[in-house]
C-alpha cells in the first residue's frame, strides 16, 4: 500500500465522515514524526557534531602545540587515532549509521595524519599528491561503507586533487580544460549513482546527496560556459563543454520531469539565465546593456518560479 501523505488525509477529512479524532490518529500514524524518530534523528546528529568537534580539536591541538611537540609525538598521536577510529568503527557492535560516522571521522583523520607528515617533513600540504594520497588510503572505506557524507567528501578531495594537479604539474592547461574535466567528473559520479540506486535496490542515494552534486554540476558548467563566451573562447574545450552542458541539462529536465523534483526546474532555468546575460555583455556592455539584462533577469526569474509553482499543483493534483 502507498503511503499517505498530507493531501490524501485532507482529502479524506473533508469528503469523508472521519471525526477529528480519527483525523488526528492518522495524521500521527502517518506524518507526525514519533518520539522514536526524534531520538534517532537527535542521536545522529549528536554523534556528528561530536566527531566533527573531536576531529576539529585535534588539528587545533596539533596547531597550538606545533612547536613543542617532538616529530615522534605528532606522527604517533595522528597515526594512534585514526587506528584507534578505526578499530571502533570495524569492531564495536553499534549501530550502522553511527559505524559510518566514526569511519567518517575516521577518513578526515587520514587527512590529518599527510598533512601532519607534509609539514614535518616538508612534502607539502598544500600539493596536488597530498590531497592524491588523502583520496586513495580512503578510498576502500568509500566503497565499503557506502554512506553517502563519505561519499561526498571523497567527491570533494578528487575535484581539490585534480584542480591543484592542473595548477601545479600541468601549467598549460586553460580555465576551460579544466572546468571541463570538472565538469565530466562530477556528471559521471552523478549520473553513475542514480544507476547504481535505479538497477540496484540496495543502494539508496539521498535526495540531498544528489541535489548537491547537481548544484555543483550546473555551476561549473555556468561558469565555465559564460567564462567562454565572455572571454571569446574558442578552443575545443570550450565547444566539448557547452555541447555537454547542452545534454546534461537537457537529461536533467527529464529526470525532474521523471521523478517529479522541482529542484532541476530551478537551478537549470537559472544557469540559462546567467548564461545568456553573459552572451549579453559580449556583444556590448553600457547603461543600455545593464538595463536589458536587469528586466531580463527580472522576468525571466518571475517565469521561472510560476513554472515551479504550476508544476507543484499539477503533481500534487496527479497525487
Amino acid at each position: 500500500m502507498k503511503k499517505l501523505q498530507r493531501e490524501d488525509i485532507q482529502i479524506l477529512s473533508q469528503y469523508s465522515d472521519l471525526s477529528e479524532k480519527d483525523v488526528s490518529e492518522i495524521l500521527n500514524q502517518n506524518i507526525y514524526n514519533q518520539k522514536p524518530a526524534w531520538e534517532k534523528f537527535l542521536k545522529l546528529i549528536f554523534i556528528s557534531l561530536g566527531i566533527g568537534f573531536t576531529v576539529s580539536g585535534i588539528i587545533f591541538f596539533f596547531a597550538y602545540n606545533w612547536a613543542e611537540l617532538p616529530k615522534f609525538a605528532k606522527i604517533g598521536l595522528t597515526e594512534a587515532l585514526v587506528i584507534a577510529t578505526t578499530v571502533l568503527a570495524l569492531f564495536l557492535k553499534i549501530n550502522n549509521n553511527i559505524r559510518n560516522i566514526i569511519l567518517t571521522g575516521a577518513s578526515a583523520l587520514v587527512g590529518v595524519l599527510f598533512a601532519v607528515f607534509g609539514q614535518i617533513y616538508q612534502t607539502g600540504a598544500n600539493a596536488y599528491d597530498f590531497f592524491l594520497a588523502w583520496t586513495i588510503f580512503i578510498t576502500l572505506w568509500v566503497i565499503v561503507a557506502e554512506f553517502a557524507p563519505l561519499w561526498l567528501m571523497f567527491i570533494a578531495l578528487l575535484n581539490t586533487t585534480l584542480v591543484l594537479y592542473s595548477q601545479q604539474v600541468v601549467k598549460d592547461w586553460d580555465g576551460a580544460i579544466v572546468t571541463t574535466l570538472l565538469f565530466v567528473l562530477n556528471t559521471v559520479v552523478l549520473i553513475g549513482s542514480l544507476l547504481l540506486s535505479h538497477y540496484k535496490k540496495s543502494v539508496q542515494v539521498p535526495n540531498w546527496f544528489s541535489n548537491i552534486l547537481s548544484l555543483a554540476i550546473v555551476c561549473i558548467a555556468t561558469f565555465g560556459v559564460s567564462l567562454g563566451i565572455i572571454d571569446r573562447h574558442t578552443s575545443s574545450s570550450f565547444f566539448i563543454l557547452s555541447v555537454l552542458s547542452i545534454i546534461t541539462y537537457a537529461l536533467g529536465i527529464w529526470y525532474g520531469l521523471r521523478t517529479k523534483n522541482s529542484f532541476y526546474f530551478a537551478i537549470i532555468p537559472f544557469s540559462i539565465v546567467f548564461i545568456i546575460c553573459s552572451a549579453i555583455f559580449r556583444v556590448a556592455e553600457n547603461e543600455g546593456t545593464y538595463l536589458v539584462v536587469s528586466l531580463l533577469v527580472i522576468v525571466s526569474i518571475t517565469l521561472i518560479i510560476k513554472n515551479l509553482m504550476n508544476l507543484q499543483k499539477k503533481w500534487k493534483n496527479e497525487k
